[in-house]
């Protein structure tokens, strides 16, 4: 992959913000450093990104893609009350467990994105 300024900032931008960013969050952090960047090309960079392995994407069915530095494999929890995403202690392990083995098929990787609430949207919930 070619340096790219943009591509940099990009990159440390979902570095900086540990908060699993959508494009249009990276965007409006990476603007005031760099005038001319638009959110194509912030897109386009991030797309760069996950292809050479170096973020990782999060998609959430319904809802705008977001982006990790964290590349190895995680799950992840979206929370439906404040529309935030943490990470998720999920065994990795049990996961495959419950893929079936067929044939002529093998299993790369997966995705396991839960949905309820954060940690501190429980706790509203419960003192409420």
């Amino acid at each position: 992959m070619r340096y790219s300024k943009q591509r940099e900032l990009v990159l440390h931008t979902v570095e900086q913000l540990c908060d699993h960013p959508t494009a249009e969050e990276i965007f409006d952090k990476a603007a005031p450093e760099c005038p001319g960047l638009s959110l194509g090309t912030v897109y386009r960079n991030l797309n760069s990104l996950v292809e050479a392995g170096m973020v990782r994407r999060v998609s959430i069915p319904g809802r705008a893609d977001r982006f990790d530095h964290t590349l190895c494999w995680h799950s992840h929890l979206y929370c439906t009350a404040c529309g935030g995403v943490v990470d998720a202690d999920v065994d990795e392990k049990q996961v495959m467990k419950l893929v079936r083995r067929q044939k002529d098929v093998v299993v790369q990787d997966c995705a396991v994105v839960l949905f309820g609430l954060c940690e501190a949207c429980a706790k509203k919930q419960a003192e409420g």
